[in-house]
């Protein structure tokens, strides 16, 4: 009976696919080519998508672009992008600045800085071809901030082309609706 207990102890490191488990994630790494094996809990379309991806992927030894990697994972919309985006400095990799050559490898940290935000990815996986969002996702780890709420915009009046000018009840109305009514009385009441 104790030695069965202690056979069973020997195989607690793995997943049962050989892989060895990577601090408890559902991921893990496959001896034979080092690679990270997809999480068991996928669904069977996007393990296999991810199987396929990995498998269009680089070799050992071959190596993939930043910009084609940020393009492949969705960071931005084209490649031209990902690499104007390099030489504008908006991309770092591991906190410095990088050429849209530079040849990126799993356990990268990633910052891309685009319309007002900074996505900060950690690479999991490299791959070279585009693929779909539910497969991306599973090429990086997402440590971004959330994005900032979007602000209340009040609605913008518009008038319609050819309406003249507004009148003084258009103008108050259009005053009120952009707040400066109360800045406006403010300033009438405190004049001398």
């Amino acid at each position: 009976m104790a030695a069965e207990h202690a056979d069973d102890n020997t195989t607690a490191g793995t997943n049962g696919t050989g892989a060895d488990t990577d601090a408890g994630t559902p991921t893990g790494t496959d001896t034979d080519t080092g690679r990270p094996t997809a999480p068991q809990d996928l669904d069977p379309k996007v393990a296999a998508a991810v199987s396929a991806a990995e498998a269009a992927g680089p070799h050992s030894g071959a190596n993939v672009r930043i910009d084609s990697w940020i393009w492949s994972v969705r960071l931005v919309k084209t490649r031209s992008q990902g690499a104007t985006a390099c030489r504008g400095g908006h991309v770092r990799v591991n906190g410095e600045r990088v050429k849209p050559a530079y040849s990126v490898r799993v356990g990268d940290e990633v910052r891309v800085r685009q319309e007002g935000r900074e996505r900060i990815v950690v690479v999991k996986r490299l791959i070279r071809k585009r693929v779909g969002a539910p497969v991306a996702v599973q090429c990086y780890v997402d440590n971004s901030p959330p994005p900032p709420p979007r602000e209340a915009v009040a609605p913008i009046a518009l008038r319609d082309r050819g309406a003249g000018r507004p009148t003084k009840r258009d103008r108050r109305e259009l005053e009120r609706l952009r707040g400066l009514e109360a800045s406006r009385r403010s300033a009438d009441h405190h004049k001398p």
